[in-house]
């Protein structure tokens, strides 16, 4: 039986009778995949930190130290996770507390860091917000944690994952297209493009979307980005939403680019759009936990730390967080 898109909708660039695809041509060609694993498997990459795995958890990793004031904050909980306090809400995205992102537990990338927190020490969640379907930002085994002591938790998914939910017992799911709105509990959630890809077995490629979220609050417009290459339709987001107050955007699992660049934004592609969004407050995510290009762990904030030492001006509010650090907002 041939699978068909329920939502296609022949008007929308990213829809497709069979799934969903990137309004930009992303130029990957039929034997990409196996050229990058033979060059990266011969090459023994990617390589350890510059002074080892031990160093880079002592500069870069420390327990996350919640508190109680009623402040907007933002806590980088590793990769793509980030705890955000809006408005009295407590939001979670792509959460991970897993040893790999993987399906099974003794394949696929492993975590080089630690959790910085557990389900259990995480305050009351009020929604949780995916931003698509890959191993490394939507994990089951977090999933039902959370679903087991949050069970009236909001969640908030791009189109065709709503019935992944259901089956793992989530009652209050959300799921929007590009651009569709909720509005919930005094915030405005809004789905935004992404240029990425979905898949979770070897049968259901982009057959459900991904995308990034922009929260607007009384005070702000947060936008996380998920998993996203660069590409100008990214830039649509503020013109068609309002100017962006902070940001999450990613800077890892981009070497090597001729073949990472499609899907993920190196650092000075994130330092690009951050100028051209205006210099919000913005923090780098998508780095420091799973190794899923050839760059060392390093890297990623190392070519961040240059790209913004190159910026003319001196100072900037492109703040590069330690896995656990709080960002008040």
């Amino acid at each position: 039986m041939v699978w068909k898109n329920p939502w296609y909708d022949p008007s929308l660039k990213h829809h497709t009778a069979e799934g969903f695809r990137n309004t930009a041509s992303v130029g990957h060609q039929p034997g990409d995949v196996a050229r990058w694993r033979k060059v990266r498997k011969a090459a023994g990459l990617p390589n350890p930190p510059s002074l080892g795995y031990d160093a880079f958890l002592q500069r870069w990793w420390q327990p996350a130290a919640l508190n109680d004031n009623a402040e907007d904050g933002a806590w980088w909980l590793g990769h793509a996770s980030v705890l955000l306090r809006m408005d009295g809400n407590i939001i979670l995205t792509d959460p991970v507390f897993s040893h790999r992102a993987s399906p099974v537990p003794f394949l696929g990338p492993r975590r080089r860091t630690p959790p910085c927190i557990t389900p259990e020490r995480l305050p009351h969640l009020d929604a949780l917000v995916i931003s698509h379907n890959h191993y490394d930002h939507l994990d089951t085994a977090t999933v039902r944690r959370l679903l087991r002591r949050f069970p009236d938790l909001t969640v908030f998914v791009p189109l065709g994952l709503a019935e992944w939910f259901r089956r793992r017992g989530a009652k209050n799911i959300v799921e929007l297209d590009w651009w569709q709105s909720m509005t919930w509990q005094g915030m405005t959630f809004t789905a935004v493009p992404a240029q990425h890809w979905s898949m979770r077995t070897p049968w259901d490629r982009n057959r459900s979307l991904w995308c990034g979220w922009v929260f607007e609050g009384r005070q702000r417009r947060f936008w996380f980005s998920g998993d996203t290459g660069y590409s100008p339709e990214l830039m649509t987001i503020p013109e068609r939403l309002g100017k962006i107050g902070a940001a999450a955007l990613p800077i890892g699992a981009y070497a090597p680019r001729w073949f990472m660049s499609a899907h993920h934004m190196d650092p000075q592609s994130a330092v690009a759009l951050w100028e051209a969004l205006g210099h919000p407050l913005a923090f780098p995510i998508h780095w420091g936990v799973f190794e899923l290009g050839d760059e060392s762990l390093d890297e990623p904030v190392n070519e961040l730390t240059q790209a913004l030492k190159d910026l003319a001006s001196v100072k900037h509010s492109f703040m590069t967080l330690k896995i656990g650090e709080y960002l008040s907002l």
